[in-house]
């Protein structure tokens, strides 16, 4: 989770967005986790708040080895309290880390060189790795909000494929979320007004909603989760399912 959007007051406890994000992570590692039979360490990369990955333990405490919190902007004494905990805290990927798998929850729009560094993800993971990516999706839908959050890019299923289809990575899943509401929100953004080039930081798009609005998001997201996988055409956001060689 971006911590810049807890500057608008956004409760990922209760947000309706991050309550339906969540669903398609916890059916991919649930599906992972019984076909490997084992306990796995998540690793849940460029984490801020660890939103996520703490979810994710809480849901499925006995699937999972480790929780592996990885941010750059962790403090000296963030590291150290957490150094003995099931759910630690740490700016790099350990080398080595087997039976795994990378959670990267919007994350590599804030990656100048994305390619590199999925490389050195790569390099520093062990044997029966394994990813869940998010990211934002079409340039069309480029805002202040993007600009405000340090993104340098919005993503399409192909020029994510593009990035992860590589010796490096397998692909089992790719598809877009939030298809419905792709059009009002590629609306407002037209209203706003401005391409990419004229957008200047203004806040983060994600504010609290009235609690019947946030219901009502909420819960029609949380259906259309069901169909995540045939939607190839368009939605607010990219996901990639797979394995890392």
């Amino acid at each position: 989770m971006d911590l810049k959007e807890l500057e608008n007051g956004v409760n990922p406890e209760i947000h309706w967005y991050y309550q339906s994000k969540k669903v398609p992570l916890f059916k991919y590692f649930k599906k992972l986790s019984k076909a490997q039979g084992k306990p796995l360490t998540v690793i849940d990369f460029g984490s801020g708040s660890g939103f996520f990955a703490i979810e994710l333990f809480k849901a499925f405490p006995d699937a999972i080895k480790e929780v592996l919190l990885v941010d750059i902007g962790y403090t000296d004494e963030e590291l150290a309290t957490t150094k003995n905990d099931s759910i630690r805290k740490l700016r790099y990927i350990p080398e080595g880390v087997t039976d795994s798998v990378v959670v990267m929850m919007d994350v590599l729009e804030h990656i100048e060189d994305d390619y590199a560094i999925m490389q050195d993800i790569r390099n520093r993971l062990g044997e029966n790795a394994h990813y869940f990516i998010t990211v934002p999706a079409f340039m069309s839908l480029w805002s202040g909000h993007d600009v405000f959050l340090g993104h340098y890019r919005r993503y399409t299923l192909p020029t994510l494929r593009k990035l992860l289809d590589t010796k490096d990575c397998a692909i089992q899943s790719h598809y877009y979320i939030y298809g419905w509401i792709f059009p009002l929100v590629w609306l407002i953004r037209r209203i706003k007004g401005g391409g990419a080039e004229e957008q200047t930081p203004e806040s983060s798009d994600m504010k609290p909603a009235a609690p019947p609005i946030n219901f009502l998001l909420k819960n029609i997201n949380i259906f259309e989760m069901n169909f995540r996988k045939l939607n190839k055409l368009c939605g607010v956001t990219c996901v990639s399912e797979g394995r890392i060689k």
